[in-house]
């Protein structure tokens, strides 16, 4: 195992970042104000470290080796993680705290996002980074300090607040529909069944609700994300069945249309959890008042 004292510096790291852009070490010395001999060194002591050479001359002239095009895959993730991790420190003033919210793609950008329009105005020194859902012992290992989810509320060692149920509907785009009405649900797999990959129940419950059911309600493409099932369905590749808070704007606008008239309301619900320890944490406290706030107030 390499001891981490042993570990190369972000400057050898540079070193050899500028000379496989100019294939010159003096070309790479002059952009990052060393001299030749130094970069040189850098990238002599890296190899040893690594105990592969990074560049061979052919010719005179300098080219990289199969370990050199390697690592420069990793070294540039490295340097890109160390600057924009520079410059979002330097983003903030001291008195910046950051508050770290994940969430399910599609439910942020179509649920939330609206819903945080006036929270910089009320908390300016609240910077709020938003990110994909997280698994619980995530939230519970740091790696958010709240997260919306979908389910049941019982998650081990958080607090979750229920914020709403939802009614699942099915829809599609208007040319997608036949002359002739439906009439009888299972019909609809005449259109394809769009499926998402989180609800490999859904079309199957939602047959059965009413009473039908079909060898087809687990078959068609299935989409990781309710946003591409949305678009799925309005570009007519299908019928697919969506939670009716996602779609009221496309439904609104006309661009899908309920296939069947039948609600299926989910027996899960969406919330909000935070560990426990938290609960008394200003940041976190102040952003579940907040999000009460607008479920009490949803326009």
């Amino acid at each position: 195992m390499l001891n981490k004292r042993h570990l190369p510096s972000i400057t050898a790291l540079q070193c050899f970042e500028a000379v496989t852009r100019h294939l010159s070490f003096t070309r790479a010395a002059e952009e990052l104000n060393l001299t030749q001999s130094a970069v040189s060194k850098q990238v002599a002591q890296l190899e040893e470290l690594l105990q592969h050479l990074l560049f061979r001359r052919v010719r005179r002239r300098l080219q990289m080796t199969p370990a050199g095009d390697l690592y420069l895959v990793e070294v540039r993730k490295i340097l890109t993680q160390v600057e924009m991790s520079t410059h979002y420190l330097r983003s903030y003033g001291g008195e910046t705290e950051v508050l770290r919210v994940s969430t399910p793609p599609t439910f942020g950008a179509r649920w939330l996002v609206p819903r945080l329009k006036g929270w910089r105005l009320r908390h300016p020194h609240i910077h709020l980074d938003l990110c994909a859902e997280q698994e619980a012992d995530e939230l519970l290992q740091g790696g958010s300090d709240l997260a919306f989810y979908f389910g049941q509320g019982s998650r081990p060692g958080t607090e979750c607040l229920k914020l709403f149920g939802e009614e699942l509907v099915a829809v599609c785009s208007p040319d997608s529909l036949p002359t002739q009405p439906f009439t009888d649900p299972t019909q609809l797999t005449d259109l394809v069944l769009l499926q998402i990959a989180s609800r490999p129940q859904a079309w199957h419950d939602w047959f059965d609700s009413q009473g039908h059911s079909t060898e087809h309600s687990y078959h068609g493409p299935r989409f990781d994300t309710f946003y591409m099932c949305i678009r799925a369905a309005q570009v007519g590749c299908g019928v697919a069945l969506l939670p009716r808070f996602l779609v009221e704007e496309e439904l609104a606008d006309g661009k899908l249309v309920i296939a069947w008239p039948h609600a299926m309301s989910s027996t899960d619900a969406y919330y909000l959890a935070y560990p426990e320890h938290s609960a008394g944490v200003p940041k976190v406290r102040d952003f579940v008042k907040w999000m009460l706030e607008q479920i009490d107030d949803p326009s």
